[in-house]
């Protein structure tokens, strides 16, 4: 069926751009607030990609490892279709020219993460392969010719009719603006770390399009599980703080406090490799007394060919993590909550579709296992962009549009007293206390903001759940049935 009006992606990290191309040849327009990769979380994952390929390895067994990590929460369908298309995910993205790392035999070289009983992981360039992913999706964008790219835009509106959305308001750098009519708007925006004083995501990561999505009403899922990064490195003073990936566990690091201690001796089976929250939570404990660290310096001569980009970034801020513990501290890291979403990415709004990490369809649980977000990208991505490319693209009837906006922005000020609050009411341990304390300190925000708003939307789900649950971890609630007590404080 010919299209008269285009497919509308908005964002540019892994899952808006293999949407885009998986929807060829269908007319697509890609919004993004930067250029190439600039601004993407995707480019920043030192983590690789989940797929089973080792022998005695299975669909079935990476999908137990993502249920176990994500509580029992999970969608097991959901779960079904990303470990079921993982092999497949990895075979297109080598086609579109990702070079990732192979053993001297020429088989992938494989590597381990926490929450996985096996190695099941493949990297590209070490500890970066998210930008080597990243680099070939944004090649491939360029030069396909049913892509039409915009760089330098805000997406902060939609264009509603017939309680359908039929497009975009856009806000360019030099403050003009536009509305853009689609026959499908997807939100591919990312997630929320730039709501909290710490994050391992970059500024733009700030929920924007999540935020859009609820002003017009559509149904959210799970946006109390917030998963974050035990291991981020710890620079005073900065907002976004460099990751420092989860695979040198894999590879023999461990973590201490300022004692020496081990902070994960006796808390769980898999130690230093045990799911992100239970680390999270020792770690964020060790960093509210005197500091944790994590001990590297066992991998040796490795470290500049398996993980340049920790040793640049540590190299770069003073340490040497090959002859000295590197500073950490918990990040948030990635949303399992957003706009709720079926396997092919629709919300409950006719017209709008969400991907990645905005979107919601169960397959994370309550806690996302290491190394299945770029594969979330990739599969799903690929999935909405087959389902679009046969949408009917005749451009609607009439000029009876409603436009729907985000609303201002909170100011400087305003963000930095909000992000704090997050920080100490959703972080990796909350108490109804201080989420009741961050409720109403939400309200008056979202009087003045649309981060605001979505703050409180976040802490308002956290306190309607009042058993832990992964992420969610209750430090004066019933515990659930998974088995987290005592794990967030060493014995």
């Amino acid at each position: 069926m010919s299209q008269t009006a285009p497919i509308i992606v908005v964002g540019g990290g892994i899952a808006g751009l293999v949407t885009a191309l998986a929807a060829a040849p269908a007319p697509v327009v890609l919004l993004m607030r930067n250029a190439g990769s600039n601004g993407a979380a995707s480019a920043l994952a030192q983590g690789g990609i989940a797929a089973a390929h080792s022998q005695g390895d299975s669909p079935a067994a990476h999908a137990r490892d993502t249920c176990a990590a994500g509580s029992h929460h999970n969608d097991a369908a959901m779960v079904d279709v990303l470990t079921r298309s993982a092999a497949d995910a990895i075979d297109w993205l080598q086609r579109l020219g990702v070079a990732f790392d192979r053993n001297d035999d020429g088989t992938l070289q494989l590597g381990r993460e926490g929450g996985h009983d096996r190695s099941r992981i493949v990297h590209a360039g070490g500890d970066a392969t998210g930008a080597v992913v990243m680099a070939a999706l944004v090649a491939a964008a360029r030069n396909a010719v049913h892509i039409e790219r915009h760089t330098g835009v805000d997406v902060d509106g939609l264009m509603l009719r017939n309680g359908g959305v039929s497009g975009v308001c856009i806000t360019r750098r030099d403050g003009s603006q536009s509305a853009l009519e689609g026959c499908a708007v997807v939100l591919a925006t990312g997630g929320i770390g730039g709501l909290f004083a710490h994050t391992s995501n970059p500024p733009d990561a700030d929920g924007s399009g999540l935020a859009l999505a609820i002003a017009a009403g559509a149904d959210t899922r799970d946006l109390e599980f917030v998963q974050f990064h035990p291991t981020a490195l710890a620079v005073p003073g900065l907002h976004s703080l460099p990751l420092v990936t989860e695979a040198l566990r894999g590879a023999g690091a461990h973590l201490h406090d300022a004692q020496g201690r081990a902070l994960m001796k006796g808390v769980h089976p898999l130690g230093d490799l045990a799911p992100r929250d239970v680390v999270a939570r020792q770690v964020w404990a060790a960093c509210e007394g005197e500091g944790a660290w994590l001990d590297a310096r066992a991998i040796g001569d490795v470290f500049t060919r398996d993980f340049p980009t920790v040793l640049a970034a540590c190299l770069a801020h003073g340490i040497d993590p090959r002859s000295q513990p590197i500073p950490v501290r918990p990040a948030a890291h990635f949303h399992m909550g957003g706009i709720h979403t079926d396997a092919d990415g629709r919300t409950s709004l006719p017209g709008l579709f969400a991907v990645g990490e905005v979107a919601c369809n169960g397959v994370h649980g309550a806690n996302r296992l290491a190394s299945n977000s770029l594969l979330e990208g990739v599969v799903f991505g690929r999935r909405l962009g087959q389902c679009l490319r046969d949408i009917d693209g005749a451009a609607a009837g009439g000029r009876s549009f409603k436009f729907l906006h985000r609303g201002p922005s909170l100011d400087a000020a305003q963000l930095t007293r909000m992000r704090h609050l997050m920080t100490q009411a959703m972080g990796p341990l909350r108490t109804g206390s201080l989420l009741q304390v961050a409720l109403r300190d939400c309200d008056a925000l979202a009087c003045v903001g649309w981060q605001g708003a979505l703050a409180r939307a976040l802490v308002s789900a956290a306190l309607r759940r009042r058993r832990s649950l992964g992420a969610h971890f209750r430090d004066d609630g019933p515990l659930s049935g998974h088995s987290t007590k005592g794990a967030w404080r060493v014995a």
